[in-house]
């Protein structure tokens, strides 16, 4: 199960990371996908939470989320009963790996939050897949976010992490299509806390947003702060190719 031996400060914000075992995919279709942000959401809470009740929250989800007006909303879901772990101010799913920018709010509630992420999410992947072992790897990464300016960036890291998806060396070489990623990040690609942020609702009940909102000014703050860097990083591109000339 993922775990880290370091201890967690209440109030205090952290990246975490958290990779398949072996690198392997975490999410291998729709269903995975969806499955993955209904278990952050409702694992992120101090209190067990029945099977019966559990499964009474699924099977509602599911009959939410076939119809397509209502696709992905978890807000509409249950009243929600939860006593929060972390607040979960962004996230960004990735087929063998997830982003996290978490909050603690009680003693060991990340750690708590992992372990029961890695044991709800871990149990219905492996009984969809007929396997066994962890799902997982045994560690995740974590890096504590200190300053305002250090928040922002890993707000942009975050969410244009799945620029690989489209443009698999970017991070090496720049962006080619600075464009065509904007378009993408903006309007195809659902899996991260990017679209509540720049208020196109797709899982807003997940999120805690409006800390970071106004640290960055808001959602036309967040649109126009990615952008700023998603072209940014196409000049770099054009630079170094100019200079190979």
């Amino acid at each position: 199960m993922p775990y880290r031996r370091e201890q967690f400060v209440n109030g205090e914000i952290y990246h975490i990371v958290v990779r398949g075992i072996d690198n392997n995919l975490l999410f291998k279709d729709l269903d995975d996908y969806y499955r993955g942000i209904f278990s952050i959401y409702e694992f992120n809470n101090a209190n067990p939470v029945s099977i019966k009740e559990r499964r009474k929250r699924i099977e509602f989800a599911k009959k939410i989320l076939r119809e397509k007006q209502h696709r992905g909303r978890v807000s509409v879901l249950l009243p929600d009963k939860r006593e929060r772990l972390v607040d979960v101010f962004c996230f960004s799913f990735m087929p063998n790996h997830l982003h996290l920018l978490l909050k603690q709010l009680k003693d060991g509630g990340i750690s708590q939050f992992m372990k029961k992420l890695d044991g709800g999410y871990g149990r219905y992947f492996n009984e969809k897949y007929n396997r066994k072992g962890y799902v997982f790897q045994s560690r995740f990464v974590s890096v504590h976010i200190e300053t305002d300016d250090q928040l922002k960036i890993v707000f942009v890291y975050i969410h244009t992490n799945p620029i690989s998806l489209i443009e698999p060396k970017w991070k090496e070489i720049g962006i080619k299509n600075p464009d065509k990623v904007i378009k993408f990040l903006e309007n195809k690609h659902r899996w991260s806390s990017y679209f509540d942020y720049i208020g196109k609702k797709n899982f807003p009940s997940v999120t805690e947003r409006d800390f970071m909102l106004k640290v960055i000014g808001g959602e036309q703050g967040c649109k126009d702060f990615i952008k700023n860097w998603v072209r940014y990083k196409g000049e770099l591109r054009e630079f170094s190719e100019i200079a190979l000339e």
